[in-house]
């Protein structure tokens, strides 16, 4: 069976959410999963922090969630996040559950059935993109019997739009890996020479099948590597150096616009406390 956890938040020592991993590898490469279970105290206003990967959170169950964006838009139940999405908030949340899964976006085209591009960062409902089979894999992971059961289901889901969607070009996936193996740090003129591209024509293609161009992408990534060591209580000047940031302001800057706070606030985030136990191998990338 999958491991069910506990987290704390930023209620004391009240936990959020119980967190389920899977007790096995999935067969999908690209794709991480965890399982959440609302305690009760999910905190209204709750921040969501980017991460570099396409998110798609499957609600089940009787309760719910409503997110909103920085225009105002609600939504609600089973959503996907766009690579970089914007300001996102937790509005309400009701004793939900929910199979969160982190896509690497060298496969979410062909799991998703349209570019992360399309997404334009955003947050979007599941029923958008998929249709009614969204409300059957709800219906189907509510009434399996453990949260293994519900990553199996997932599992086998992914693996079949996997093998029908459009992937994407090798040479975008190679690029995506070099600047995850990098952390954010390799330049895009580099990556254009070692493919033997134009930088217009990696720029045009990585940001059609991505979702985003590939020096925001690279951000990105720095941004989640430094927000991770900051979250951990470690210096922000140390922080900056180590990351490839020109300075501190440079690195403040960066925090930020990813997420509205600064470096000094970013370790009381709950949704970056999570990572440890949800998401154990997250240095690792996606």
């Amino acid at each position: 069976m999958g491991t069910m956890r506990r987290t704390a938040g930023q209620r004391g020592d009240a936990a959020l959410w119980g967190i389920a991993t899977p007790a096995r590898s999935r067969r999908v490469a690209g794709v991480t999963m965890a399982g959440f279970r609302d305690l009760g105290s999910t905190p209204v206003g709750l921040r969501l922090i980017p991460h570099p990967a396409v998110t798609l959170a499957l609600m089940f169950g009787a309760g719910s969630i409503t997110v909103v964006d920085a225009t105002g838009r609600q939504q609600r139940g089973s959503l996907v996040a766009g690579l970089g999405f914007g300001s996102v908030h937790v509005q309400r949340a009701e004793n939900f559950e929910c199979l969160q899964v982190r896509l690497s976006p060298a496969i979410a085209r062909m799991v998703l059935g349209v570019s992360p591009a399309d997404l334009n960062g955003a947050v979007v409902a599941l029923d958008d993109l998929w249709g009614r089979e969204a409300a059957r894999i709800a219906e189907q992971l509510a009434d399996a019997p453990s949260w293994e059961g519900r990553f199996a289901l997932a599992d086998a889901l992914l693996a079949r739009r996997r093998e029908t969607g459009a992937p994407v070009d090798p040479e975008v996936a190679w690029a995506w890996n070099r600047i995850l193996v990098s952390r954010g740090r390799v330049r895009v003129e580099r990556l254009a020479a070692e493919l033997g591209w134009s930088r217009k024509r990696l720029w045009s293609r990585f940001r059609a099948q991505s979702g985003l161009p590939p020096k925001r992408a690279a951000r990105l990534v720095r941004f989640d590597h430094a927000a991770h060591r900051l979250a951990a209580g470690q210096d922000a000047a140390r922080v900056a150096a180590d990351g490839g940031y020109t300075d501190q302001s440079h690195l403040h800057r960066d925090v930020m616009a990813f997420t509205g706070v600064t470096p000094a606030n970013l370790p009381s985030e709950p949704f970056l406390a999570i990572d440890d136990i949800a998401w154990p191998n997250h240095e690792k990338g996606v």
